[in-house]
């Protein structure tokens, strides 16, 4: 793992997209916080700075000690590392006069620079910042300007060090993956070989290296993240991964049963533990969200606690964990972004589990996941199934949880979902899933008032859950859709649409 990129995170809300960027250009990268550079940084070809939502001229800036990487690896300014580069060099960063953020075209680009190759004048760009350069530092120059921001990108002279002040991680960047692969490939030399093929060697090697001959526990859930971990398992270690897959209560309707159906003939070593009620208990009178992920985090591991005695000798207990789940719980892998979320199969185990953990997807997203499940074979409806949450409907039924609120709210899971199976939609669909809210409205149906619950429906499009934006689902699917569930599930008398994006919203309402 000699090509690795690191990324230095400020606390950016778009530090998770550097790295979607670079993993799509064939390179791995790490995210790192800013304040906890990695021991080794031989393994590193190329390094990143991340912007932040702090202003290098405030006290309480972040810095980085930077002596083991400026002028030794190629270096990355991106936003706040480009306007700290120039300012604790000698350079002036000022609050912008002008407000620098959104689209921007470049006016001006050096024709020489390898750093542009393949991207021209008028090019789109997207700025984000409140300060701005106002002067460059002694030994560098200007390579590329908008016309509100003469400094758009500069670079050190006699070393690898560039700076821009755009963004080219987003989408509206439309050349920021021609500019990362400039910086990358033919300025770092960072070889592209980071492929599913190659992911999926290393980390064969990896596991059989750390687990030998023990035994491991996985929970199964039957979606895309532990299906592709316990098949990387079993391909590692064979017989001695032992696979379980709990009833929780809140999976959708005939869930249990359909998923052990479905790894039959996988080869997979599979139990069913029906645990709902166990859960259901555990849950009784809770409302607040955060609490009931932990509640069925805790009562996951006590279950997994209880049939990892019943495995002699095991000593693991595996999860699905990807990078998403974790850059959410833990604040880009501990920098000085917010937490979003905690997810329930994030941060270790309690001290009365003997069992340590092995997260083998944990530093991919969903994308490379898929990717990484066709290249072992797995069959693509089971890869294209939609994502569906941990704590499953828990997080979805809003307020406190009862057998009956879980029962309303999987009928009409099943109807939305099926019905996007029989309109053709669902693979158009990155994920759906409704929502039971804790509110009753009126309602008439024939002569008499109603006075039921109301549910919203959600369908959104992404590539790895960081962002997504709402589905234009046809309108004749929608009202035919809320027909049905109005009036084939009681205690329903209302349906709504989500139009919500992420940001500012997330995927589930929970």
């Amino acid at each position: 793992m000699q090509n690795n990129v690191l990324i230095l995170d400020f606390g950016s809300q778009y530090t998770q997209l550097i790295a979607r960027r670079v993993r799509e250009l064939n390179i791995f990268c790490e995210i790192k916080p800013y304040n906890k550079l990695p021991e080794d940084l031989s393994i590193y070809k190329a390094v990143i700075l991340s912007g932040s939502p702090y202003s290098v001229r405030a006290e309480d800036a972040p810095h980085v000690n930077l002596s083991e990487i400026r002028g030794k690896k190629p270096l990355l300014g991106v936003c706040y590392g480009a306007q700290y580069l120039a300012y604790f060099n000698g350079g002036n960063v000022e609050a912008s006069n002008t407000r620098e953020y959104g689209r921007a075209n470049l006016s001006h680009v050096s024709g020489d620079e390898p750093f542009f190759k393949g991207v021209s004048k008028g090019s789109q760009v997207w700025m984000s910042h409140a300060d701005t350069i106002k002067a460059l530092p002694e030994g560098a120059q200007c390579l590329a300007s908008t016309h509100d921001v003469e400094f758009a990108a500069y670079r050190f002279k006699n070393e690898d060090t560039y700076c821009i002040q755009f963004h080219p991680e987003v989408y509206h960047s439309t050349d920021g993956k021609q500019v990362l692969q400039n910086f990358l490939v033919d300025i770092a030399g960072v070889a592209q070989t980071w492929t599913p093929d190659a992911f999926v060697e290393t980390t064969v090697a990896d596991l059989q290296s750390k687990i030998g001959s023990q035994k491991v526990i996985l929970g199964l859930s039957g979606g895309v993240d532990s299906t592709v971990a316990a098949v990387l398992l079993h391909k590692s270690i064979g017989e001695n991964l032992h696979c379980i897959f709990v009833n929780n209560g809140l999976l959708r309707k005939n869930e249990f049963t359909d998923v052990l159906k479905q790894y039959e003939g996988m080869g997979l070593n599979v139990k069913g533990v029906d645990a709902s009620a166990r859960f259901l208990d555990a849950l009784a009178g809770e409302s607040d969200p955060e609490k009931k992920r932990k509640i069925i985090g805790r009562v996951f591991i006590e279950v997994f606690d209880d049939e990892s005695h019943k495995v002699e000798n095991a000593q693991w207990l595996a999860q699905g964990t990807i990078y998403p789940d974790v850059i959410e719980s833990v604040s880009a892998t501990g920098g000085p972004s917010a937490t979003i979320k905690s997810h329930h199969n994030v941060g270790g185990l309690p001290d009365f589990m003997k069992l340590k953990v092995v997260e083998p997807l944990k530093m991919i997203f969903k994308d490379e996941v898929r990717r990484v499940g066709a290249s072992l074979g797995i069959d693509k409806t089971l890869l294209g199934r939609h994502p569906f949450p941990g704590p499953g409907l828990g997080i979805r039924i809003l307020g406190d949880i009862t057998q009956e609120k879980v029962t309303i709210l999987q009928e009409v899971d099943a109807i939305f979902v099926n019905g996007l199976k029989e309109w053709g939609l669902y693979d158009k669909v990155w994920q759906a899933g409704a929502m039971l809210l804790p509110v009753n409205s009126v309602g008439v149906m024939g002569d008499e008032r109603t006075y039921e619950k109301c549910v919203a429906l959600r369908a959104v499009e992404s590539t790895d859950g960081m962002t997504a934006d709402w589905v234009n689902l046809p309108y004749e699917f929608l009202q035919k859709t809320s027909n049905e569930i109005i009036n084939k599930v009681r205690g329903v008398n209302r349906v709504v649409y989500d139009i919500s994006s992420k940001p500012p919203a997330t995927i589930e309402w929970e």
